[in-house]
C-alpha cells in the first residue's frame, strides 16, 4: 500500500482524505445503484474510488445484512477483495475449504462410509484459497471501503422503487422514484447518467426494463441452516458432499469460528405447479430431515442460527442492459442489471455471490472509464457482451453439479461419477475458468506462446515476484487495485536489465513520449491511465535500480515523489520462477495489456508499438480534460 504522495498524514492510511462536495443537485448523481448485495456493493465501491464520480446506492432494507445467505467466497473472488484492499481480514476470519470428503451408503445399504477425501482446490489454481465467510461480514468490508473512500458513500437505506424512467434530459435521461419506507408519505425521485439494477431475482429495475428470468426449475426442494451442534460424524469440520441410499443427500459446509456448520438437506421434490412456500417447511424439518441422512451417525442440533428452504433453478435474462439487440452500437446502455437480477444458480456450486460480484467488476471500471471521459460509450456494451455469455456457461455446469448432487447413488461407479465430476470442474467452483471471447477488448491469440500461461481473455494469473526496490517478497497480481488503470506487465528478454537501447528502455520511451500524451488527461500522473510495470529475468540483487529508464521510476503528486514500486525480478528463493511457471518466452520477453478488472487482454511482442496503440483507440478517447461526460 502507497501513500503520502501528496503529503504526510498521520492516522490510518486506509482512509481516503474527504473530498469537497460534488456541485451536483442533491438529486442528481452519475451513477444510481439499486440494491445492496454484493453486485451493488462491489460496484459502489469500485465507484467510490473516483472523487469526480457521484455515486449513490439505496436499498429496500432497513439497514445492513446481518446473518444468513451466501457463504462461499471463490479463490478468483479473494483475488479480486486483494484489489479492494481487504484480503488479509476475508482470510483472517474466515474458514478454508481445503479438502472434500465424499461419503456414499455401505455395501450393504444401510449407513455411511468415506468414499474419498481429495484436495479442493488444485496446486497452482491461485494463489488464495477457497473460503467461507457469511455473506454479511463480506457486505462490512465492502461498506467500510465506501465509508474510507474519499465520497465517505453510504447507502440510503428503506427506499423501495416504485418507477424508473428514461427521459429525454441531456444530462440525467434516467430518472427513478423511490418511496421512503421510513416515511409513507413522502416519495423522492433521483436523476441519473446511469442506473444498475443489484435488486435480486425479483428485480424492479429488470420488471421496468420489460426483461424476465427464462429458465426451467429443477423441481427439487431444498432446505439450508446454519447450526451449532454436537455430532460423531468424523468430518463435520471438512466440506462434505453425503449421498444417503434412502433418505437424501446432505452437504455440508464448516463455518467460519471452528463450531458453526451450515448443512444443504435435499427435500422431497416439489410436483406440479408446487412451490417452496406451499410446503410449510420448519426448521425442526430439517434438523430431523438432516439426522435421518446421517444415520447412523447421530446429530444433536443446540441452536438453529439461520434457516430456509429453496427450490433450484437456473435462470437467465436474455441481456443485461436496456440496449434491443436490433439497437446495439447506435444506442448508448443507460439502465443495467447484474446479479440474481439477471440470472440464478443452485447454492451448491457456490456461484451465485461470486458471478455477482464479479459482474460488477466488470462493469464499474467501464462506467469509470466513459464518465471520465476516458473511454467512448460503445466500450458499456461489452459489459451485457460479456458477462451474459459467461452467466450462460456457469448455469450449464450449475445444472449438471445439482443433477449429479441430488441422484441417488446405485453403486459405486454413480459415486465416483461424481467425484470425478467434482474434480474436472474445481475451475469453475474456483471461478478462475471465465474466458472472454474476442472482441473490443479481447485480442487475438497470434502472440499467445510469449505467454503461455498468461491466456488471453482470462484473469492474470500471478506468481510470486520480488520488489526490485525493497527486496519485498509478493505476489505480481497484488499489484494490480481496482483504480481503474491498465496495467502494461512487460517480462523483459534474456539479459535486459533496462540499459540503454534494450526492449525495456524502448519499449519506456515508446509509451512515455507516444501512448501515454495520447490518451493521459493534461496534468495527471504519467501512470494514471497505463500502469507500466516490469519483470526482469536477473535476481534482484544483481540488478541496478538507478539505471532503469525513468518510467520505472516515475515522478508523482505535487511534490514530485519518485514511484519505486515499477519493477520487480524472479523470487529465486520462495520461487518458482515466474518466467518459467508462467511460460514467458526467455529469449523475446513479452507484454502483456491487463485489464482494469484483471483479466488479459493482449499478450504482444515487446516491441508491438502499433497493435498497442491501435489495441487503446478502439475503445478510448483522446487525451483531454479529465471531466465527466
Amino acid at each position: 500500500m502507497q501513500y503520502h504522495l501528496n503529503g504526510f498524514s498521520s492516522g490510518d492510511p486506509s482512509i481516503a482524505a474527504a473530498s469537497e462536495k460534488l456541485s451536483y443537485d442533491a438529486d442528481t448523481v452519475d451513477v444510481l445503484i439499486i440494491g445492496c448485495g454484493p453486485a451493488g456493493l462491489t460496484l459502489a465501491a469500485q465507484l467510490a474510488a473516483f472523487p469526480e464520480i457521484k455515486t449513490m446506492i439505496t436499498d429496500q432494507k432497513s439497514g445492513p445484512l446481518e446473518v444468513g445467505q451466501a457463504d462461499g467466497l471463490a479463490c478468483r473472488s479473494i483475488e479480486m477483495f486483494e484489489a479492494f484492499g481487504f484480503a488479509e481480514k476475508v482470510l483472517k476470519e474466515s474458514y478454508w475449504v481445503n479438502e472434500v470428503g465424499f461419503w456414499r451408503p455401505c455395501a450393504d445399504g444401510t449407513g455411511l462410509q468415506r468414499a474419498d477425501r481429495i484436495q479442493d482446490v488444485e496446486d497452482d489454481l491461485s494463489e488464495m484459497p477457497h473460503v467461507i465467510l457469511n455473506q454479511a461480514r463480506v457486505h462490512d468490508f465492502y461498506l467500510e471501503t465506501m465509508r474510507y473512500s474519499t465520497h465517505r458513500l453510504e447507502p440510503d437505506y428503506s427506499r423501495k422503487l416504485i418507477s424508473l424512467l428514461k427521459t429525454d434530459h441531456p444530462n440525467f435521461p434516467v430518472t427513478a422514484t423511490f418511496k421512503c419506507l421510513d416515511d409513507t408519505d413522502r416519495t423522492v425521485s433521483i436523476h441519473a447518467k446511469y442506473v444498475v439494477g443489484c435488486d435480486g431475482a425479483r428485480s424492479a429495475v429488470r420488471k421496468s426494463m420489460g426483461y424476465e428470468l427464462k429458465g426451467e426449475a429443477a423441481r427439487q426442494l431444498w432446505g439450508v441452516m446454519d447450526v451449532l451442534a454436537v455430532t460423531d460424524f468424523p468430518d463435520i469440520r471438512i466440506k462434505a458432499a453425503i449421498q444417503s441410499a434412502n433418505n437424501g443427500s446432505i452437504l455440508i459446509i464448516p463455518r467460519e469460528g471452528g463450531y458453526m456448520v451450515r448443512m444443504y438437506i435435499e427435500l422431497d421434490e416439489l410436483h406440479g405447479a408446487e412451490r417452496a412456500a406451499d410446503r410449510a417447511v420448519t426448521c425442526e424439518m430439517l434438523v430431523a430431515k438432516a439426522q435421518s441422512i446421517l444415520v447412523p451417525y447421530t446429530l444433536e442440533v443446540k441452536e438453529v442460527v439461520w434457516w430456509s428452504a429453496y427450490e433450484i433453478g437456473q435462470r437467465l435474462c436474455d441481456a443485461f442492459d436496456d440496449v434491443p439487440s436490433d439497437a446495439r452500437g447506435t444506442q448508448i446502455p443507460r439502465i443495467f442489471i447484474a446479479g440474481d437480477a439477471c440470472h440464478t444458480h443452485s447454492p451448491k456450486a457456490g456461484q451465485g455471490m461470486n458471478v455477482s460480484m464479479a459482474d460488477t467488476f466488470n462493469l464499474g471500471w467501464k462506467l469509470a472509464a466513459v464518465l471520465r471521459g476516458q473511454a467512448q460509450p460503445a466500450l458499456l456494451d461489452t459489459y451485457s457482451e460479456e458477462r451474459q455469455a459467461k452467466a450462460k456457461e456457469l448455469i450449464d455446469f450449475d445444472k449438471d453439479m445439482a443433477r449429479l448432487f441430488s441422484a441417488k447413488p446405485k453403486d459405486a461407479k454413480d459415486v465416483a461419477q461424481f467425484q470425478s465430476y467434482f474434480k474436472k470442474h474445481g475451475r469453475y467452483t474456483a471461478g478462475v475458468e471465465t474466458r472472454y471471447d474476442l472482441s473490443l477488448l479481447t485480442g487475438t491469440d497470434a502472440h499467445q506462446g510469449l505467454a503461455k500461461g498468461m491466456r488471453i481473455g482470462m484473469r492474470f494469473h500471478s506468481a510470486p515476484v520480488i520488489r526490485l526496490s525493497d527486496a519485498k517478497p509478493m505476489q505480481l497480481g497484488h499489484a494490480i487495485k481496482a483504480d481503474g488503470r491498465w496495467r502494461l506487465i512487460a517480462f523483459a528478454p534474456q539479459g535486459d536489465e533496462g540499459q540503454m537501447d534494450s526492449d525495456i528502455a524502448n519499449l519506456c520511451g515508446y509509451v512515455s513520449s507516444t501512448l501515454i500524451p495520447q490518451f493521459t488527461p493534461e496534468g495527471a500522473d504519467i501512470d494514471s491511465v497505463f500502469d507500466l510495470r516490469t519483470v526482469f529475468q536477473a535476481g534482484h540483487r544483481n540488478m541496478k535500480l538507478e539505471t532503469l529508464p525513468p518510467l520505472l521510476l516515475p515522478r508523482k503528486g505535487q511534490h514530485r515523489l519518485i514511484d519505486y514500486e515499477k519493477a520487480f525480478c524472479p523470487d529465486l528463493v520462495h520461487g518458482p520462477d515466474i518466467f518459467d511457471h508462467r511460460g514467458i518466452d526467455r529469449e523475446q520477453g513479452a507484454l502483456l495489456i491487463v485489464r482494469p478488472d484483471q483479466f488479459v487482454a493482449q499478450v504482444l511482442p515487446l516491441d508491438a508499438y502499433s497493435e498497442i496503440t491501435n489495441f487503446f483507440a478502439g475503445f478510448m478517447c483522446l487525451a483531454q480534460s479529465d471531466k465527466l461526460v
